[in-house]
């Protein structure tokens, strides 16, 4: 499967537009990982992940409670998704107990709940412009637990030391990705 096709399919599944931000957010960040992971001389393919981040949540809103083995199940019978995107999609959700043990599962993981935060990082601004937002109030606003109460912090963390990396770095990664984006992503 490729970006285009991947797009479809997420747009085809998601009638919010939030969660479809949030889709490509996770995109954005996950392509900013595979070009780092790359230039470290890590096998990262790009277009991979950015397929693993449009497609992670694209099964949400029409199937809450069988999110994400629905749509990797429907993934598996209905594209030609490759497995290790499909284990991705299943290892980004905790609650699986689906092991992470590749880099691209480890990423998802590691950006999912992190672009919730600098979402809602953009959106308290009066001008709700991400590229506004500033790596010294993201960090202020994850350790204001009351501020976007839904964003797992404890995954957050748990993401960063999965791929190795400290907490800045990864929220300047990821920070850096959504500023980068382009509006009509």
């Amino acid at each position: 499967m490729n970006r285009e096709q991947a797009y479809a399919l997420m747009l085809d599944h998601t009638p919010s537009e939030s969660l479809r931000r949030h889709m490509l957010n996770v995109e954005a960040a996950m392509r900013a990982y595979a070009r780092h992971w790359a230039g470290l001389g890590e096998a990262a393919d790009e277009e991979t992940y950015a397929v693993a981040g449009l497609l992670h949540d694209f099964d949400y809103e029409l199937h809450p409670d069988e999110h994400p083995a629905w749509g990797v199940a429907y993934l598996r019978g209905h594209t030609d998704t490759a497995p290790e995107v499909l284990d991705a999609i299943m290892g980004h959700a905790a609650f699986t107990g689906t092991p992470r043990t590749t880099r691209l599962s480890q990423t998802l993981f590691a950006v999912d709940e992190l672009t919730g935060l600098v979402q809602a990082a953009a959106l308290v601004r009066p001008d709700k412009d991400v590229r506004q937002v500033e790596l010294s109030s993201l960090k202020k606003r994850f350790r204001n637990r009351a501020f976007a109460a839904g964003v797992n912090r404890d995954e957050v963390e748990q993401g960063a030391r999965e791929l190795g990396v400290d907490l800045d770095t990864h929220m300047t990664t990821v920070l850096r990705a959504m500023q980068d984006m382009t509006p009509d992503a």
